[in-house]
């Protein structure tokens, strides 16, 4: 059975672009994003309107996961057409090119350590460091894993935490995060007034809106589901960290492909330089790769995960409140 170095490479082969797939998913992909895009504007059917306001909202969501394998170099490298149409689509998504990539490189290289996993993800604390916390720590901590701000990621994680925060953070460093900001709320303003409520609704607000809501909830359930494994730094191991603390979502074939492959996620920490639409051959090929943890978009499996708040170092697990308060009442008996 193959581990650590052997299995990493192992996954080499497929750690290979084949540059005309990378730029023909590439470029239907746009093209179906902004074809989507136009339907909201010219068909006078407001059903088909809608409609195309969704799909806009899957392509904004599968155009990112490609912009994410760009920023990771793993395809379309060198190519400066690819860089200035992905960089115009992460100012676009609200997403600076910038500190997105600082951030989620971090991600990747301390993916499931419990005190230095939290820059670029979702954060963890101990149950110790929980029950320890006060009440204002315990608030914050709670809120970035809530549900709601997941739900209203747009505004809370793309809007404040990528664009406000990071310039309140270091604004000569970030001065870019703020005029991405501003760039959106131009537009915003712009077909407001141009083309009114709804087609700025049905164009720009709920496509932004359903995406990020999207994205926010994959990166959750990616790194927060039953099984997952948190380590403290000293025993964290890159290879076990992908396979143990980043999971497979099984999805059927629409999400699968309007998500990009995303939810081959351990097999993306494994090797980040395996183009998406290669995730699925390595792991037909790679029988370790086909022990993941598995986790799913069905309404038990979210709320399944939804419900993990802290890590319990002595269970080896996340875990929820009822677990909390039923650890409570065995003390107390």
């Amino acid at each position: 059975m193959l581990t650590g170095k052997e299995l990493i490479l192992a996954t080499k082969p497929f750690a290979k672009e084949v540059r005309w797939k990378s730029w023909y998913y590439t470029i239907t992909s746009f093209l179906l994003l902004i074809g989507s895009i136009a339907g909201t504007y010219y068909f006078d059917n407001i059903f088909l309107r809608i409609a195309c306001s969704v799909v806009a909202a899957g392509m904004l969501a599968r155009v990112f996961i490609i912009f994410h394998d760009f920023q990771h170099h793993t395809i379309l490298r060198g190519s400066r057409v690819a860089d200035v149409l992905f960089t115009l689509f992460g100012i676009y998504m609200i997403t600076p090119p910038n500190i997105w990539k600082r951030s989620h490189d971090h991600h990747h290289n301390n993916n499931a350590k419990l005190f230095s996993a939290s820059i670029g993800s979702y954060p963890i604390m101990t149950r110790q460091k929980f029950l320890e916390a006060s009440k204002m720590e315990r608030f914050g901590y709670l809120a970035v894993r809530h549900p709601i701000n997941m739900f209203f990621a747009y505004f809370t994680t793309f809007m404040y935490g990528m664009c406000i925060q990071s310039f309140l953070s270091s604004p000569r460093r970030h001065w870019d995060s703020l005029a991405v900001l501003l760039l959106h709320y131009g537009i915003a303003i712009f077909l407001f007034v141009k083309f009114g409520w709804l087609t700025w609704l049905l164009s720009f607000s709920l496509p932004f809106f359903l995406a990020h809501m999207l994205g926010a909830y994959l990166f959750y359930a990616q790194h927060n589901f039953p099984g997952a494994t948190y380590r403290k730094n000293v025993d964290w191991n890159y290879t076990n960290a992908a396979l143990e603390s980043s999971s497979f979502m099984d999805l059927n074939p629409l999400m699968q492909w309007v998500t990009a492959n995303i939810g081959f996620h351990h097999i993306h920490h494994l090797n980040s330089k395996i183009p998406f639409y290669r995730l699925p051959e390595a792991m037909a090929a790679i029988p370790e790769l086909q022990q993941a943890k598995v986790t799913t978009l069905m309404p038990g499996d979210i709320a399944a995960c939804l419900r993990l708040k802290v890590w319990d170092a002595d269970a080896n697990k996340m875990i929820g409140f009822d677990e909390m308060e039923e650890d409570r009442r065995m003390a107390r008996a």
